[in-house]
């Protein structure tokens, strides 16, 4: 029953346009150019400025089964990283409209051995599936049937039934901006700023406890066949904060993503001999090569996202320079800031100039906080438990079409009341309960004023 529930609100808020609420209002994604997004770290040297164009390029091929790398596939959820990360430029999140899921599908699979899952829609987020019972990815599609696939013979994953079971749970791409900076906020950064003593006391007060994903080797929970034992650190990328590095990122989302064997996961996630077309691992790093070329995918997408530049925020853009200002202040004053830290600062030792010693305007801690009934997913990831997840970095939100990790809700006012839930007998209680409480008490006017800040992000 409640995966049924919860099937019926995520397709109603990807597939039909939000209802006009009564007093606040989501103003809505900007309609301005949402400076930073897509383009390079500022002041780069002219090589880590080809580096990134390389890793660009890179990062926007799009596969085939047995491309110039090889291998999409045997099972995958796109065929292109950019497909995911497209909105608002190449290295954002789900596009508005015109999923590329549905694309891939009309135009590239087999439809005798792949048929649309029921909760990819047209106009809704790129999602990929986990299933509770082994926390691990099921990809929507296979390449059974498809041109130099032919002899493959495997079926799509039962997510009907999985839905039935309430077995299902949902991911959306998180947005890559400013990467490069978060991989350079050191772990004692991250740690001293949940322990600072000028905000214990309004934590305490307020329920919010937060503590890191330190993955230790040989613990790690998953239902995935390509596990990374990480080394104690603590990791800071994903819904869970489940990897340390942009270069374990990259390697696991090439393997999990699209179904291309790396340097870091050499294995197929699916073995069966009938359905390998290339020799594995499918991208390595070639030294018969020249220049940036040598480089693996993995590497130059990290590279890329390493030097991806930080969002802007507006001054003006929605409602005005004092409305944004005075949303600032209601932002801190109802303790939104203490998960949404605003800003945290690099390491001074970067090897990449561009990326030591700045600011990094993130509004995130790279915590884990417990979430609450209501949006517990089911999933372990390291230390991260069912309901637990990272505080999302709320820089670039101004362009965002999805939110939540299951990207439910297209609306902000939405997401703010889903962080409200629990306790229930098996989840601890949403440990922004009594934010979204004071949020709640503000006057309608303050509430818009933090809404539009929200938005000028």
């Amino acid at each position: 029953m409640r995966a049924s529930i919860m099937a019926a609100l995520i397709l109603a808020a990807s597939g039909a346009a939000a209802q006009p609420l009564q007093g606040a209002h989501d103003p809505g994604i900007r309609n301005d150019e949402l400076a930073g997004a897509g383009g390079p770290l500022p002041n780069l040297p002219a090589p880590l400025t080809q580096l990134f164009l390389s890793g660009q390029a890179t990062f926007e091929e799009v596969e085939t089964v047995a491309g110039a790398n090889g291998g999409l596939g045997p099972t995958m959820n796109l065929n292109s990283c950019a497909a995911c990360h497209a909105n608002p430029a190449v290295g954002g999140t789900s596009p508005a409209t015109n999923n590329p899921q549905v694309s891939f599908y009309k135009q590239c699979l087999n439809h005798r051995t792949n048929s649309l899952p029921f909760f990819i829609t047209p106009n809704g987020p790129v999602r990929e599936a986990r299933f509770r019972s082994d926390g691990g990815v099921h990809d929507v599609f296979t390449i059974a049937g498809m041109a130099g696939a032919e002899g493959c013979k495997m079926e799509q994953p039962n997510f009907r039934q999985a839905q039935a079971n309430d077995n299902l749970s949902f991911r959306i791409p998180t947005p890559l901006f400013g990467a490069g900076l978060i991989e350079q906020i050191t772990d004692s950064t991250i740690l001293a700023n949940l322990t600072g003593e000028n905000t214990q006391n309004q934590k305490s007060a307020l329920g919010i406890k937060g503590r890191p994903n330190i993955v230790l080797s040989g613990n790690t929970v998953s239902g995935q066949a390509n596990l990374n034992g990480n080394d104690g650190t603590v990791s800071r990328f994903g819904w869970k904060a489940q990897n340390k590095s942009l270069l374990l990122f990259a390697g696991e989302a090439y393997n999990v993503e699209l179904g291309i064997s790396n340097e870091l996961f050499p294995s197929e996630r699916y073995e069966e001999r009938a359905c390998q077309y290339v020799t594995t691992p499918n991208d390595t790093t070639n030294p018969q090569l020249t220049g940036l070329a040598i480089l693996s995918d993995i590497e130059q997408f990290a590279a890329f996202m390493r030097l991806l530049a930080s969002p802007v925020p507006s001054r003006t853009v929605p409602g005005g320079a004092t409305s944004i200002t005075k949303g600032a202040a209601a932002f801190n004053q109802i303790g939104c800031g203490l998960c949404h830290t605003p800003s945290l600062p690099t390491t001074s030792n970067s090897a990449i100039a561009a990326l030591g010693g700045q600011v990094a305007n993130l509004f995130s801690d790279l915590a884990l906080h417990h979430m609450g009934p209501g949006l517990a997913d089911g999933i372990t990831q390291g230390q991260a438990g069912p309901d637990e997840f990272r505080t999302a970095p709320l820089w670039g939100l101004g362009k965002r079409a999805f939110f939540l990790h299951d990207g439910r809700t297209s609306d902000l006012v939405v997401t703010i009341h889903q962080h409200r839930s629990g306790p229930s007998h098996t989840t601890a209680a949403s440990e922004a309960n009594e934010v979204i409480n004071n949020f709640e008490m503000l006057p309608v006017t303050s509430q818009q004023d933090l809404l539009n800040f929200l938005r000028s992000l």
